[in-house]
């Protein structure tokens, strides 16, 4: 039995041979149509982002909403994410998905080329997250309407070269749930799945037990 279950993992994780062109820091497949960056959409009336130097409350846990302002309107990616969050979940401010998304884009269109080992890489793979999430769903009465192909475009470029569990999680959701998934697309979706797995991603984990269990296009 434990012999088997080796064998299992070893198949999803890509004992299997996958012909791709690129590879993901981790190793994972990189389908050809997502090779390139995706550059985000701005919206109308975003102020684009003017590197200044970080006021000293910035570098605290706790800063002020003007201070967080301040530092986003300067191009610092951390407030850029805490303000996006907090816009997104209503925390502190009125929510707004569309003002989050507006803070997550600013954050993908500078940082998109950043080392994935720099110190805000993770920051920045987690705005490319949000916004596939936006783009998979749409923001009701806005611009930002739902785009599969956005979507998989921006959980993709996370996913390989940040290594982001997240987006590996939601790209390999893409590519198992489409209705007309082809023998392929599911070997990228079963690749991106255990990798995430790997990395302790539960929604992953429990996503690839299932499918174990029920023998659902893997062996039972």
């Amino acid at each position: 039995m434990r012999t088997s279950r080796r064998a299992i993992v070893a198949f999803v994780l890509g004992a299997a041979a996958l012909a791709a062109p690129a590879l993901a820091f981790d190793g994972a497949p990189v389908n050809p149509k997502d090779a390139t960056i995706p550059v985000v959409t701005t919206l109308p009336g975003a102020a684009g982002a003017v590197r200044t130097k970080v006021p000293p409350a910035v570098a605290g846990q706790e800063t002020s909403l003007s201070a967080l302002q301040y530092a986003a309107e300067g191009g610092h990616p951390i407030a850029q994410w805490k303000l996006g969050r907090m816009y997104a979940n209503g925390d502190g401010v009125a929510q707004d998905d569309l003002r989050a998304f507006e803070y997550f884009s600013r954050i993908a269109n500078a940082h998109a080329e950043d080392s994935p080992s720099a110190p805000q890489a993770q920051i920045v793979a987690n705005a490319f997250v949000a916004l596939g999430r936006y783009y998979l769903a749409g923001i009701p009465n806005s611009k930002i309407k739902a785009d599969p192909d956005r979507a998989r475009e921006m959980f993709s470029y996370a996913a390989s070269y940040f290594g982001n569990a997240d987006a590996q999680y939601d790209l390999a959701r893409l590519y198992l749930k489409t209705p007309d998934a082809s023998r392929e697309d599911f070997r990228y979706g079963a690749r991106w799945l255990g990798l995430a797995a790997q990395k302790g991603q539960h929604q992953a984990q429990a996503l690839l037990g299932q499918m174990l269990f029920n023998g659902d296009r893997l062996p039972r």
